[in-house]
């Protein structure tokens, strides 16, 4: 009978057991073609915790009506946003995986692999997982780049992350890291960049907190990620010392016909113009990387939305993205979740490790091993 289980591809006794760090972030197409974006919404748009509807009913709607229209509209829309370094979400989930892989490995005693895995596209969480196990991991640390839990974000890794390791015969120890919508340094680090923004292009007249919409039924169900988007507007808007009439928040990114939680971005956007606000800054706390829905959808439809219905300054504030400050309070909370595994243990020893590998291997080979 088959083994159905992935082994360790080069197993060796006393190998030297690492932490493994998975940043995970939604994904993006490969490039900005409709048959790129159409393998990636495939993919994205087939994931149950995404899309709510009877299996049968979703299939033949997402290839009957779905993948039959919107990929082209969708690789327009990334054409207009796409950089000679490619996807924006890449190219700074990127970086802050780097920034995170520096400060990490200054601040963790023992031996840490940091890497980047999309929950869509490449690369895959499947296969950063295998690669990390044979590397060593012996304890996995998941990071989702949600602010906000929703099943369809967070809930969604981990479905993809344990899914995965359900194949494998020796599985790490894990942590998944879930919302910090409410931690104080995200918000003060939101907060600190709608300031700077401030101080560079003016305040104005209102400020909008755009978060992903989500269907109202899931919120019906369930899902915390309605009253965690509330709770992270509140207090950026008590950080900022802003009072209720300076600020409101709202849910973009609407698709299909069924209600989604308002109010809506787009329907907001039209109206401010007409009750007195002509200026008005536009932040997305629920993204932390730039990425379509803020670069194409915020920065420039509604943008020119804002602008046709009578608006006279329209002003993004950028995500988080790979800047200092995202990646030093990331890597906190990383060290707070890793708290107690031996690789963070001020008396770490790489010399002592070493040794007691050795002996390992000395006793493997005594006792018959191959390897």
């Amino acid at each position: 009978m088959a083994d159905r289980f992935i082994g360790l591809e080069s197993f060796r006794h006393g190998r030297t057991p690492k932490l493994g760090i998975v940043v995970v972030n939604l994904g993006t197409p490969a490039e900005p073609t409709t048959a790129a974006v159409r393998r990636y919404l495939a993919e994205f748009l087939s994931d149950p915790r995404v899309v709510e509807i009877p299996s049968l009913v979703w299939k033949a709607v997402l290839h009957g009506i779905v993948l039959r229209t919107r990929p082209a509209r969708s690789a327009h829309a990334y054409a207009s946003i796409w950089t000679d370094a490619g996807s924006p979400l890449m190219v700074e989930s990127a970086a802050l995986t780097e920034g995170l892989r520096s400060e990490l490995q200054h601040r963790i005693p023992g031996p840490v692999t940091v890497e980047l895995g999309m929950r869509y596209g490449q690369p895959s969480i499947k296969d950063v997982l295998g690669s990390l196990q044979r590397d060593g991991m012996e304890r996995l640390l998941v990071l989702p780049l949600y602010p906000q839990y929703s099943g369809a974000t967070t809930g969604s890794v981990a479905d993809a992350v344990f899914s995965t390791l359900a194949t494998f015969r020796w599985m790490p120890e894990v942590r998944l890291m879930g919302s910090y919508c409410d931690d104080p340094r995200y918000i003060r680090s939101i907060s600190d960049s709608i300031r700077d923004h401030w101080r560079i292009k003016g305040r104005g007249d209102r400020l909008l907190l755009s978060f992903h919409g989500m269907p109202r039924a899931t919120l019906e169900a369930g899902d915390p990620y309605f009253c965690q988007c509330h709770k992270s507007a509140r207090l950026i808007a008590t950080e900022l010392g802003l009072q209720q009439s300076e600020w409101e928040m709202t849910f973009q990114s609407r698709f299909g016909p069924a209600e989604w939680l308002q109010p809506y971005t787009a329907v907001r956007l039209e109206a401010l113009p007409a009750e007195g606000a002509k200026h008005i800054t536009v932040a997305c706390p629920g993204f932390a990387c730039d990425c379509l829905e803020t670069l194409e959808e915020i920065n420039m439809q509604g943008r020119n939305s804002f602008l046709k219905a009578g608006g006279k300054r329209f002003e993004y504030v950028p995500a988080l993205n790979s800047g200092l400050s995202h990646i030093r309070f990331q890597a906190a909370r990383m060290l707070e979740h890793a708290c107690g595994w031996p690789e963070l243990s001020t008396g770490f020893d790489p010399a002592q490790l070493e040794h007691k590998l050795e002996t390992t291997r000395a006793q493997a080979s005594s006792a018959g091993a191959s390897h």
